[in-house]
């Protein structure tokens, strides 16, 4: 499971649609709908923020969003929407560790958007998330 720190409009097409699945596995994990992935790193900062289903929620949302500006079909419903905007600190280590993993899917996948994202001086984080300094998330499997 990944759920991306970086903004989504840097994934390829295969990245944002494993994306929107694994959230959606993440949302059902935190809301105890399945067995699987209930201590998965990923869900750490979720879990920590004091309002997990409103976190993965707003999340999913923007995930939806980069998906509507690329004409696909994700389903709204799968998702509730808030009136209260919510942010989650991530670390600048993190989000470089995350365009790193990004960048060699991507060499593979889609050319275009590696060049691009190689060329990028300063990431854009998923909207629910705020860069402070530090390293390498905790939760992060290196």
């Amino acid at each position: 499971m990944r759920i991306w720190s970086v903004h989504p409009k840097y994934l390829d097409t295969k990245g944002l649609l494993a994306l929107w699945r694994e959230t959606l596995l993440a949302k059902n994990v935190l809301e105890g709908k399945t067995k699987g992935y209930k201590n998965h790193p990923q869900l750490l900062r979720f879990k920590n923020s004091g309002k997990p289903l409103h976190c993965i929620n707003q999340y999913l949302e923007a995930v939806y969003e980069e998906s509507c500006r690329r004409g696909y079909q994700f389903n709204k419903d799968k998702f509730d929407l808030y009136n209260e905007p919510a942010a989650l600190p991530v670390t600048n280590g993190q989000i470089e560790f995350e365009r790193n993993h990004l960048l060699k899917k991507l060499e593979q996948r889609d050319a275009e958007r590696y060049l691009k994202l190689a060329e990028e001086t300063s990431i854009e984080t998923h909207p629910l998330f705020r860069a402070i300094e530090g390293g390498v998330e905790e939760w992060e499997i290196v």
